[in-house]
C-alpha cells in the first residue's frame, strides 16, 4: 500500500473562530486520535488534503510535524461542506503494527457487463467497502469483476471474499447490479395497462323504463 507523507502543523487555539479563519486561507482543521495517548489538533494545507480524500485508492498518510518523527495514520472521518463540498474537516486515527483496524476501501468495478451490452444499466451502490484488518495489509483499492453479470444480477457482500480481510458491510447488501433502463419499465407498465383496458368490457347497459310498445298500449 502506497504511503504519503503530510506536512502539517499544531494547533494552540481550536475553535470555531479559529476553524473559520484557516478554511479561508486554504487551511483544513484536523485531529489526530490514536488508543492510550492525548488526541493532537494540528491543521494542513487544503490543496494537500484534497489529493489524498478524493482518489480512488487508499493510503497510509505519515503527518509530519517540524522536526518531529512522522506519525503513521490512516483517514478515520471526513466532513464536507454541504454547499460547496470542499472539505472543513478531517479525522486521522493513528496506525499500530500488530493491532487491527478499521478502513474504508474504494472498490474498482472491471470488465463489460453482458447485462450492459443487452441494453442494461451498470448500477454501483457500493463504491467503498468498510472492513478491519491489519495494517500491512491494507489495501489500495479492491477490484471487483462484473462481467458476467446480466439484466437482473447483484454482486451483494456475501459473494465477496478477499485474502487477509474481513468485511464489515452486511451480507446482503447490494455491491453492484444490471437494471433495467427507466424508459424501458415504463414503456412495459404502459404497454401492460393498454392490454388491461383493451380487455375490460363495457358493462351492458339494461333499460328499466317502459318499452314503446309498452307506453303505446
Amino acid at each position: 500500500m502506497a504511503e504519503i507523507v503530510l506536512a502539517a502543523k499544531k494547533r494552540e487555539i481550536s475553535n470555531k473562530g479559529a476553524n473559520k479563519e484557516l478554511r479561508k486561507n486554504g487551511i483544513i482543521p484536523c485531529n489526530y486520535y490514536v488508543k492510550g495517548s492525548d488526541p493532537i489538533s494540528f491543521s494542513a494545507d487544503e490543496i494537500a488534503l484534497n489529493s489524498i480524500v478524493f482518489t480512488s485508492e487508499a493510503h497510509l498518510i505519515n503527518i509530519a510535524f517540524d522536526k518531529e518523527e512522522p506519525i503513521r495514520t490512516i483517514i478515520k472521518d471526513v466532513q464536507f461542506d454541504p454547499v460547496s463540498d470542499r472539505i472543513v474537516h478531517i479525522d486521522f486515527q493513528g496506525v499500530t503494527a500488530g493491532q487491527k483496524l478499521e478502513i474504508q476501501i474504494p472498490v474498482s468495478f472491471i470488465g463489460s457487463a453482458i447485462g450492459v451490452k443487452e441494453g442494461g444499466i451498470l448500477q454501483e451502490s457500493l463504491h467503498k467497502l468498510d472492513i478491519e484488518c491489519f495494517p500491512r495489509h491494507i489495501p489500495e483499492h479492491f477490484e471487483i469483476d462484473v462481467e458476467n453479470l446480466n439484466v437482473g444480477d447483484s454482486i451483494y457482500i456475501r459473494d465477496l471474499e478477499f485474502e487477509n480481510v474481513t468485511i464489515l458491510n452486511h451480507e446482503d447488501s447490494i455491491v453492484v447490479s444490471v437494471v433495467v433502463p427507466r424508459i424501458h419499465e415504463e414503456e412495459e407498465i404502459e404497454e401492460e395497462e393498454g392490454v388491461e383496458e383493451e380487455g375490460a368490457a363495457e358493462p351492458e347497459v339494461i333499460s328499466k323504463g317502459k318499452s314503446e310498445e309498452d307506453s303505446e298500449e
